[in-house]
């Protein structure tokens, strides 16, 4: 018989510390929130491909704390608006939600059954900065689009290396917004990479910052994304900048 790995464990001490390192202190009842979701993404994950980290200290470290090493930048950015791109499991946009109710968080996501997962999700956490939309990201950022150059604070994490990302990232950032990219060991080969999408989005690399799970790449959006870009769905991937 498998482990049960919903039931609502204690963050390992490690987290703890990796807290304290980094100046993050938790609202009362927030330590809660995070642990109930963790229960909600491991109880769906028998049913779902949402997640290959099961064990519950490894979900507190790789989920829970890896999104909240944003939360420092996005403060920085004084940030009202956050749009998470691929949310996928909700890390880290659903993280965020629960760390920063006054952030109107959408959470964007291609795959029906995810983004079911997510409204579900938010919907138990009582999340109401959050909103669903299911679509691409190529669609919610074209020319004309609602959401186009909405975002104060554009969040990404295992969707693509950085010369596709950057292009579906960008035209949802609004002018003098930032784009914050959870990396890893290998970002800044990517960052040499994206050189053209960075001068054709208009965009410049300001920060890669080492956190306890990663690492995070920020960006800054200088002037208005070119109507060309994002191009039609599946051809950033095809076509990287």
């Amino acid at each position: 018989m498998s482990p049960d790995h919903s039931i609502e464990s204690p963050p390992p001490a490690e987290f703890h510390q990796a807290l304290e390192q980094m100046h993050i202190e938790l609202e009362p009842g927030e330590l809660e929130q995070h642990a109930t979701y963790l229960r909600i993404l491991a109880e769906a994950n028998q049913t779902m491909n949402l997640t290959r980290i099961v064990q519950p200290d490894q979900a507190w470290m790789r989920h829970v704390l890896d999104g909240l090493t944003l939360v420092p930048l996005v403060q920085a950015a004084e940030a009202g608006t956050l749009c998470d791109i691929g949310s996928g499991g909700g890390v880290p946009g659903l993280i965020l939600a629960i760390s920063m109710p006054r952030v109107e968080v959408v959470l964007l996501e291609a795959t029906g059954k995810k983004a079911a997962f997510l409204e579900r999700c938010a919907a138990e956490l009582g999340c109401e900065n959050v909103r669903v939309v299911h679509a691409r990201a190529e669609h919610v950022g074209a020319p004309g689009k609602e959401l186009r150059e909405h975002f104060d604070v554009v969040t990404a994490r295992a969707v693509g290396r950085l010369p596709m990302l950057l292009e579906l990232a960008m035209p949802l950032v609004r002018v003098e917004g930032y784009f914050i990219a959870v990396k890893g060991e290998q970002v800044e080969q990517e960052i040499r990479e994206a050189g053209n999408a960075l001068r054709t989005l208009a965009t410049e690399h300001v920060e890669l910052t080492r956190t306890p799970t990663g690492r995070l790449a920020l960006f800054h959006k200088l002037r208005a994304t070119p109507e060309t870009y994002p191009r039609q769905s599946g051809e950033p991937t095809r076509r990287p900048l």
